[in-house]
């Protein structure tokens, strides 16, 4: 999430999606229309790509069989994201993840995942791959293997802000900074000095501000941020201590040195795509980013920050508002 610097600017705060959504527009008088925006946007990507709704578009796809199968154009662009994060990461994000997490008792709400603590029996078993999955996106249909469940959880709501904040910002002709959980796009023209953005290890809300050494203030004026990590939604199953980034090569959550990784990229997609591969790939993640020219700053388990080539100049002494990814 974020704001602005020397600008007047208006922010809405609120839920969807299953986490917290941010809306800052340069100009105040703007807010509550983009903010009904917004909504309507967000309530389409549920509608299509959830898959703890039993009515989405996503969970329909469990019950083709391996046909083909149409789908919205909203589904079909949301997949073809989710595709590309899996190319451009050697496999690393994968969105044939489904059952795995499933298996994890990942499988519904996360306040409700939290809340069931019945023990599980973890087994290794590599995801089917994200290359089983055929999408056509001239006719709009995708193919998706018998028993093959698929979960966009690391893509779909960075790619929602993207596409929100270009919506929002062509349709209200002012600087628009939309942030899903943390992940964060922006469009448009930017205040002046950029859109501030607090880059923390913890989830926490934007007025509270983390303990010094957890977290650091940025600008950026276009693309996205994004911050992966294991910490924000963990969960105990018996005697096992589990989070949300599954590694595909394993179908467990991946074991890394890392507990969180932020990136700033041209889109917030690509920004978290490689964020999460970052978690997945480890210890050879700082190099990976750096080998691709993406800005970023990754906190090991030990609160130790490495930083790659480009990654924001850090501003402890701004005082004004700001937000937290």
């Amino acid at each position: 999430m974020a704001t602005a610097t020397r600008r007047t600017t208006a922010a809405a705060d609120w839920r969807a999606l299953g986490t917290s959504v941010r809306l800052v527009t340069t100009d105040p008088a703007l807010l509550d229309s983009c903010n009904l925006l917004l909504a309507r946007h967000l309530a389409e990507v549920d509608a299509a790509c959830s898959r703890f709704r039993q009515d989405s578009e996503l969970v329909a796809l469990d019950q083709a069989q391996g046909r083909p199968v149409r789908v919205s154009p909203l589904l079909s662009e949301a997949l073809a994201v989710a595709l590309r994060a899996a190319a451009a990461t050697d496999g690393a994000v994968d969105p044939t993840v489904g059952s795995a997490i499933g298996a994890l008792g990942y499988d519904r709400d996360f306040r409700l995942v939290q809340e069931d603590g019945r023990p599980i029996r973890l087994t290794v078993r590599p995801v089917p791959g994200w290359r089983a999955v055929t999408l056509d996106r001239a006719n709009d249909t995708v193919t998706v293997p018998a028993g093959v469940r698929l979960d966009l959880g690391a893509t779909a709501k960075a790619w929602a802000a993207d596409k929100a904040a270009a919506l929002l910002a062509e349709a209200a002709g002012c600087g628009v900074l939309v942030s899903l959980g943390g992940d964060t796009a922006v469009a448009g023209e930017p205040p002046v000095g950029g859109w501030r953005i607090r880059v923390q290890d913890a989830t926490g809300p934007v007025d509270e501000t983390p303990a010094p050494g957890t977290y650091a203030t940025v600008s950026i004026r276009s693309g996205g941020l994004a911050t992966s990590g294991t910490t924000a939604r963990r969960w105990r199953r018996g005697a096992h201590d589990l989070h949300h980034i599954v590694d595909p090569y394993t179908g467990l959550p991946a074991q890394t040195p890392w507990r969180t990784v932020s990136v700033a990229a041209a889109t917030c997609a690509d920004a978290n795509a490689a964020g999460t591969a970052a978690l997945v790939k480890g210890g050879g993640a700082q190099r990976w980013l750096a080998r691709l020219g993406l800005p970023a700053r990754l906190v090991a388990n030990d609160g130790t920050v490495v930083t790659t080539p480009g990654w924001p100049t850090s501003d402890p002494a701004w005082s004004g508002p700001e937000a937290a990814a």
